[in-house]
């Protein structure tokens, strides 16, 4: 490499050249990179797919840059002078453009260290392939081997096996999120049914990409199979657990007893589901919180789903008034009040109603029926709010909520002892 640097010719002129173009990409970078960044900061209302790829061309700027200058260069010298006089040139311009290529595929790779790989490898690869030294380096790297039996496992399978599981793994998540979107804007199939069908798919991409890459290395998968049966014997009983939440979330998807969306209430916890996995269902709670529950607790254990059939709840509100009010005025009263909140309904068969429970001690005791069709929003603050509703139309009203008043009388009269006693005189208090 010295030797090119310091022996004059085109070689040389080249290297020259190559190193005046990368030292123009920068310069132009650092001139052009203000207006880029302005005019990216205009692009804010782009989805954000979009603003991603616009943010990995911002970090880019000088290999685009290199990129079009060389191979601008590449084609003028190819026309003007002998084609020998820019070979270095174009081979500079192919790698550089294999590079910029390799970093926007590599986005798709969501786990640091496949991407790591895939990155690195590819870059490898396109540089081997610029300077025509594939076949050298593979013969290489698979002359360096390990034997066992009959397989043969080198370096260059094991490079290859792992680039291949990048690829694949990249695949099928890729397929798994399209069917997933897919599944989700089907309105035909329940939202139980779309994430078992997801699930399934995402199992059977993943697997067989883990399958075809192992197989790839050289593997024969048939002679584990009885030490496969032995290893999963051994996991079932040590997972009895997991195992059991796995097949109680498969259970739960196909009867669609819960399913996205559902408000539910088991024990302590009340909310609505975020989100079934495989192993746990996720509530999330008016709190913020979100629990996740092993799906074995949903069928073993009495659960509330309060949107099942549909979303509709009905609550009740226990109050009572004084017997001097009039108990038909204060049923208009407490409906009329308890429709003026926005969020109950008012639609036939929906309506409030108010009916009267009892005669208590010190009023005349009511239960106030109503609608709503918003669980998700919250329970308790509905009834507050209707609370609040029946307090300000009773207070317009001149209607009393009594309660519960008691006397005391403390008497401070002397007892009367008998003869001959010996216990003095004393008051004795009495309620």
């Amino acid at each position: 490499m010295v030797t090119l640097f310091v022996t004059p010719g085109w070689r040389q002129y080249q290297l020259f050249l190559i190193l005046g173009l990368a030292l123009s990409a920068y310069l132009v970078k650092l001139v052009t990179r203000g207006g880029w960044d302005r005019w990216a900061h205009r692009r804010a209302g782009w989805p954000k797919w979009r603003l991603r790829v616009l943010l990995h061309v911002l970090r880019r700027l000088t290999l685009i840059y290199f990129v079009v200058f060389s191979w601008s260069l590449y084609w003028v010298m190819q026309e003007v002078t002998w084609p020998s006089r820019s070979y270095l040139i174009g081979i500079a311009a192919t790698v550089a453009t294999a590079w910029l290529l390799i970093g926007f595929l590599a986005r798709l790779v969501r786990n640091h260290t496949l991407r790591r790989i895939f990155t690195w490898s590819l870059w490898i690869y396109a540089t081997l392939f610029a300077l025509n030294l594939v076949d050298d380096v593979a013969a290489a790297l698979d002359s360096i081997a390990i034997t066992f039996g009959q397989m043969h496992l080198s370096v260059l399978a094991v490079l290859k096996a792992l680039m291949l599981a990048a690829v694949l793994l990249t695949l099928a998540r890729l397929g798994s999120n399209a069917a997933t979107r897919g599944l989700k804007g089907n309105s035909d199939i329940s939202p139980s049914m779309q994430v078992l069908i997801g699930k399934g798919i995402q199992l059977a991409l993943y697997g067989l990409a883990i399958v075809v890459s192992i197989r790839a290395i050289g593997f024969d998968l048939t002679g584990l199979a009885v030490l496969s049966g032995a290893v999963g014997v051994g996991i079932g009983f040590g997972l009895q657990k997991v195992v059991s939440n796995l097949v109680s979330g498969i259970i739960i998807l196909m009867d669609r007893s819960i399913k996205p969306g559902d408000v539910i209430s088991l024990g302590e916890t009340f909310g609505w589901i975020n989100a079934l996995g495989a192993r746990y269902v996720s509530v999330v709670t008016r709190d913020g919180r979100e629990y996740l529950i092993p799906n074995e607790d949903l069928i073993t254990s009495q659960v509330v789903n309060w949107s099942h059939s549909d979303r509709y709840v009905r609550l009740d509100i226990n109050f009572g008034t004084a017997y001097g009010d009039d108990p038909h005025k204060v049923r208009k009263v407490a409906i009329a009040a308890a429709r003026s909140v926005s969020r109950v309904l008012s639609t036939p068969g929906k309506a409030p109603v108010c009916h009267i429970v009892g005669f208590g001690d010190s009023s005349v005791d009511y239960v106030l029926r109503f609608w709503i069709g918003d669980p998700t929003s919250g329970l308790t603050n509905i009834r507050g709010n209707v609370y609040l509703a029946l307090w300000d139309a009773f207070q317009a009203e001149g209607i009393s909520i009594p309660f519960p008043q008691r006397e005391m009388r403390v008497l401070n009269e002397p007892l009367t002892v008998a003869e001959g006693a010996s216990a003095p005189p004393r008051t004795v208090p009495s309620d």
